[in-house]
């Protein structure tokens, strides 16, 4: 069964080369669609493999992606970014799942272990952080419709153990460019493209119940400081999303008799949830002579 790894990148001249060298004896083709890049990426990528297509770089990048899936001829395709390791478990596990040519399974969710600001989150929202990776040829598609999006899959699909190495944002300027050129750009496209209601307390419920996601429902306190900082930049990420809004709506003014009522409102619901969470990530982690004390305090935030 042969394997197409493919790749749509720009500017990766830092990143390309480890990428292909991790999966350079897994591939029997490699297939890049690479977005005119200005740096060396194309140059590295040479050594590799002679498949690779020149197009633009659109926003939506996803597209480039589709492209190169339609180019691969394996029986089977590897889809990665450059910053992205297969390790030598990975592939070897690989290898051994799509062996069987009489399986009904079609695709395969891999484990993404993020390396962020020099460290693997193991919490907050980042791990296991699946992704339909390894597909059979003309068994899945990228619909490029957001770029968050998974690609999809006709049949069934199967789970992998071993993770794919991810060095995803290694500095704060990269979390930050990619915050405002990529991620909040479609995450605003979205809510306008599906018609929800704009409303001016989503200025504080927007960030709010991102960080309370992110630093309590899915643990990221347990990643400790990078946690904190992470769960903030996502709060961040979710505040520009709504200014964006707003300002696609034309700035439009809120109209009350006492605005600053109406925050105060809005401030005590914030504190009532941040309460309720605190007490309840302290009950996950304090011994049972404190359990009752924290049931109690929970039980009167909720009424």
């Amino acid at each position: 069964m042969k394997i197409s790894v493919i790749l749509a990148t720009y500017n990766e001249e830092k990143n390309i080369k480890d990428c292909l060298e991790s999966v350079k004896e897994l591939a029997d083709e490699i297939v890049i669609v690479d977005g005119t890049s200005t740096d060396k990426t194309v140059e590295i990528a040479s050594h590799y493999t002679k498949k690779i297509f020149i197009r633009e770089n659109p926003l939506m990048f996803h597209k480039n992606k589709q492209y190169a899936i339609e180019k691969a001829t394996g029986d089977w395709i590897l889809y990665l970014d450059a910053d992205e390791r297969v390790s030598p478990s990975l592939k070897k596990e690989i290898k051994s799942a799509i062996r069987n040519p009489k399986s009904e399974i079609n695709g395969f969710w891999i484990p993404r272990k993020n390396i962020i600001f020099g460290k693997w989150i193991r919490y907050t929202g980042w791990w296991p952080d699946y992704q339909l990776r390894l597909f059979r040829r003309g068994k899945a598609f990228l619909p490029c419709k957001s770029l968050h999006e998974q690609p999809q899959l006709t049949g069934k699909a199967g789970y992998l153990k071993n993770p794919l190495v991810h060095y995803n944002y290694q500095t704060v300027s990269q979390f930050v460019q990619k915050l405002n050129k990529l991620y909040t750009e479609n995450d605003k496209n979205i809510f306008l493209s599906e018609g929800k209601k704009f409303n001016w307390r989503d200025a504080i419920h927007f960030p709010s119940s991102e960080f309370l996601k992110r630093f309590f429902l899915e643990e990221g306190y347990k990643d400790g400081f990078h946690g904190l900082v992470l769960s903030i930049f996502q709060a961040f990420s979710s505040f520009v999303t709504f200014a964006k809004i707003w300002e696609t709506r034309g700035f439009p003014e809120v109209e009350s008799d006492d605005f600053l009522s109406e925050i105060e409102k809005e401030a005590k619901k914030i504190s009532r949830e941040f309460k309720y969470w605190l007490v309840t990530a302290k009950l996950s982690q304090t011994n049972n002579f404190f359990k009752k004390f924290y049931y109690r305090l929970r039980r009167k935030l909720i009424l």
